[in-house]
């Protein structure tokens, strides 16, 4: 890993290319380019998360995410290479039972809000399900493992499910959505 990374700049892709991990150069333009940006951004997202106050259980979890989702940008990166696992999913459905059994049951829809901290999860969210939408749409034209598919769906489940936790540690009820809030009268 040193090696690869000692030089920083390296020019070779101001022709508007990028090199996966097994040599090969795709534009950037190449859907699973966009599908590996989109798991960084995901990924710096919830670094930005990590960066909040959160309870020690979730900062953890989080944790463990991160290092998932540069899993799967790796196997995104050498194609034909398998590194995502339904393990990784497990654990996720394990998390999600986990933080869900200590929340009421919702009763409405919630907007994204509440604390930063929980309006950052959304935020996470939604750039999960950006991802996801990437790696479908890669799915149309290359082979992707189906761990790859379900591990994203099953963390913007549970990313929705942490900014309801993050509001509750720090006192905040959800904001519920108020249907037709400002109709006119």
């Amino acid at each position: 890993m040193a090696n690869r990374l000692t030089k920083i700049v390296t020019r070779t892709g101001d022709d508007g290319s990028t090199g996966l991990a097994d040599g090969t150069r795709l534009t950037k333009s190449d859907p699973r380019i966009e599908t590996m940006g989109a798991v960084d951004e995901l990924n710096s997202v919830i670094g930005l998360l990590l960066a909040e106050d959160l309870p020690e259980n979730v900062r953890d979890c989080l944790d463990g995410v991160q290092h998932d989702l540069f899993d799967l940008g790796g196997e995104l990166s050498i194609p034909g290479h398998a590194i995502m696992s339904q393990a990784h999913c497990l654990r996720l459905d394990a998390a999600i039972e986990t933080f869900n059994a200590q929340l009421p049951p919702l009763k409405e829809f919630i907007l994204p809000g509440g604390t930063r901290a929980a309006a950052t999860a959304h935020v996470a969210r939604t750039a999960c399900r950006r991802a996801e939408r990437a790696l479908v749409t890669l799915a149309g034209v290359a082979n992707v493992t189906p761990p790859m598919l379900q591990y994203l769906n099953r963390l913007s489940d549970l990313l929705f499910v942490l900014a309801r936790v993050l509001n509750r540690h720090s006192g905040r009820a959800d904001v519920s959505w108020q249907q037709g809030k400002n109709r006119a009268k």
